[in-house]
């Protein structure tokens, strides 16, 4: 059975003429899969948005956060939070990956060279995106990483605002 509405505006108010995509989010457990799976996840967001001129760069930075939540934030038996937020009227992107684990991530110093093959990841994130932060949560953390609309983009939706723990 289907039901109607009518949408028409109701003492004076302003007809609603779009309706902005919602945050979408999902939560990973700590294993080696959940990477790839954050990545789809993150691709399919992005289709479902209308597309974005700058998917590539927002999914590389979605693996390098995933993984660096898995390798250095997610204590054993837990697991982290993906968030994905359109925002701006530019029709930005916002990726949150939250976790449990203690320590701030930092950008390696460039003037060390490393002979491992890791730490590379918040450097990349630090290139690609257009800004990127640590937040607090309680407990953990939550790293983000912001790409401003280039080329195509998603309908607006209002940042979120955050809380510190007390």
């Amino acid at each position: 059975m289907a039901t109607e509405c009518d949408c028409r505006p109701v003492n004076d108010e302003s007809p609603l003429l779009f309706q902005p995509p919602s945050p979408r989010e999902r939560f990973y457990r700590r294993e080696r899969q959940s990477v790839p799976a954050a990545r789809a996840f993150a691709r399919a967001a992005l289709q479902d948005w209308g597309g974005y001129g700058r998917v590539e760069d927002v999914l590389l930075c979605v693996s390098e956060l995933a993984t660096n939540a898995l390798v250095h934030g997610v204590p054993p038996g837990r697991g982290f939070l993906l968030r994905l937020v359109p925002f701006g009227e530019g029709g930005g992107v916002r990726v949150e990956v939250h976790d449990s684990g203690e320590g701030v991530p930092v950008l390696p110093r460039q003037d060390v060279q490393e002979p491992c093959e890791g730490g590379r990841g918040l450097l990349l994130v630090s290139e690609l995106a257009d800004k990127w932060g640590v937040g607090t949560r309680c407990p953990g953390k939550i790293v983000w990483c912001e790409f401003e609309s280039r080329g195509q983009a998603v309908a607006p939706v209002a940042s979120p605002s955050w809380s510190r723990c007390s």
